[in-house]
Order: C-alpha cells, then structure tokens, then sequence
C-alpha cells in the first residue's frame, strides 16, 4: 500500500476493505504489505468475525442449526506482532525466529470488549489459551481476562485450550457464544468456525479500536480467489455481512438488522445458492435477491 495509507483511512468514517491477493505476490508480502500493515499503523486492537448459522444454508458439519457466535481476537500482537529474523541465512543451517508478544494492555482492551459483547448476548464467555505448554505469554492472558472477568459479575467465564476448543467447536457447536483469543488461535478458530456457516464466503469481519477514534476497517475474511476470478460466480455473503458490521459500529443498528435479515431470508432459496454453497447461481444473482429482500422489508 502506498506510505500515507494509514492517514487517507483516518480521513474516512470506516472502511470496506475488498478480498484482496495476487498469485505473483507471496502470500507474506502481501499480508504484511497491507491488512496487517493498517492494523498495527492505526492500532485497530481487536479483530470481531461473528459465525452465524443461515436456515438453508448447507454445512459439511453436523448440528449447526442455531449456531450464533461472535469470536474476538487480539489484533495488534501475539505471533502476528513482526518480531524475529533468519540466522545462519542459506548456510544448510538456517535458523528462523518467530518472538510471540502479549502485553497486559493489548490483552485487556480485546477482553473488555469481548466482555462487553458477551453482556449484551448470553452472558457466556471462553477464553482460548494453550497456557499448559506455553508458560509466559497465555498464562499472561488467562491471569489478566481473570482480573477484567471481576468487573463483569454478570459473564460466566471457561478458560478452554485451544485444542480442545477445535474439537468443540465441530462436536458441540451450539454450546459456544463469545470466544476470546490471541491473534494466532483467533484466526485460525475463526476459519475453522466459517465452515459451520457454510464456509469462508459466509465469514464477515470487523478490524476496530474500541472508543479509540479511529475509523474501523471492515472485510470479508476470506482473499480474492483468483482461480474464479472473472467468472461470477463468488459469494457475496461475507461481504455484505461486514458492511452490516460497518454500519451496526456508525449506529446504524436498523440498517445492519435489515441487511442481515435480508441475506438471511434470501438464502432460504437453494436458487440464490452460489457454487461454494453447493448451488448455481452467480454472485449478481444472490445480491439481486438480497436487494429485493432489502427493497420489500416495510
């Protein structure tokens, strides 16, 4: 991205931030390059990808009727922070670094609002660690989410390993609602948990600050297939999910409910079903029928 990016995204309200990747950019580049890039330059703490399970809408999972969570990841740290290097480069005895970072601060401004969201839901929250094997940092987060757990008596705190939230996530989808996590797990629990959705078309997301003033960027979670690109043939789902996000975090909660209810009535249809959803209709087709649903909501 260009040097004043970060500052071009401050002059904005938020940010829909397209599916992006090229196949002759290295995957690196292109990561560190951009999305990653504006989180750190505009301190964008925590990353929010609900999971919600549309009627109609076909799984490869067993048993995710009523799936509805919200998974909160850390944003700016952990194993995603850039901090290490190659020693011993193309010698035959390379040695690579890779230094997770977590701090107190980053650790409490995720789970403040994963707190937060978890009052306004359930009252149920599950903190992902693997604080049994890695001694420093995950026994940071499962010592400080303990603390920020004391200012809200109201939330039923589990500490789960990350392992075993994998195989619950799939066994016993329904039994999750807010899950906390650092940067690492957050993002592959959340791949993961698109499947019980239908897959990474159907997967939104938020990159934001927290009452911190800036703009927040919102994306679809998956990258730009570029093996269907040009075809029509994309899902637009997560998409349009992420602009419900945008607008619910500008106020706009009726507009974000009516877009949800709209995408959610329109894939009762196996019609409207694009390819990754086992159907044949285009990316034109599905938005078509969401825009009708929009345009017909009294």
């Amino acid at each position: 991205m260009p040097g004043d990016a970060a500052e071009v995204v401050r002059g904005t309200d938020a940010v829909l931030f397209g599916a992006v990747g090229r196949p002759d950019v290295p995957d690196h580049e292109l990561v560190w390059g951009l999305i990653i890039g504006l989180r750190q330059q505009l301190d964008l703490a925590v990353n929010v990808r609900p999971v919600r399970a549309f009627p109609g809408v076909p799984t490869k999972v067993r048993g995710t009727d009523g799936v509805d969570l919200v998974i909160v990841r850390e944003n700016t740290e952990g194993e995603y922070v850039g901090a290490g290097g190659v020693a011993h480069a193309d010698t035959g005895h390379d040695i690579a670094i890779e230094v997770a970072v977590h701090s107190r601060r980053a650790i409490e401004r995720a789970a403040q609002h994963a707190f937060g969201l978890a009052e306004k839901r359930s009252g149920r929250l599950a903190l992902v660690t693997k604080s049994n094997a890695m001694r420093f940092g995950y026994l940071l987060w499962d010592r400080v989410v303990r603390e920020v757990a004391e200012q809200h008596p109201a939330v039923e705190l589990e500490i789960v390993l990350v392992d075993a939230m994998a195989a619950r996530m799939i066994q016993t989808p329904t039994s999750l609602d807010v899950l906390l996590a650092g940067n690492l797990f957050g993002d592959i629990l959340s791949d993961l948990a698109a499947v019980l959705a239908g897959g990474m078309g159907m997967a939104p997301s938020a990159n934001i600050l927290p009452g911190g003033g800036v703009p927040g960027v919102y994306e679809p979670v998956h990258g730009s297939a570029p093996d269907i690109a040009g075809k029509g043939v994309a899902n637009p789902v997560a998409c349009i999910l992420s602009s419900a996000l945008l607008l619910e975090d500008l106020g706009h909660e009726a507009a974000a409910r009516d877009i949800r209810t709209a995408v959610a009535t329109a894939l009762t249809h196996p019609q409207h079903h694009t390819r990754d959803l086992g159907g044949k209709a285009t990316t034109k087709d599905l938005a078509a029928a969401v825009l009708r649903q929009m345009e017909t909501t009294p």
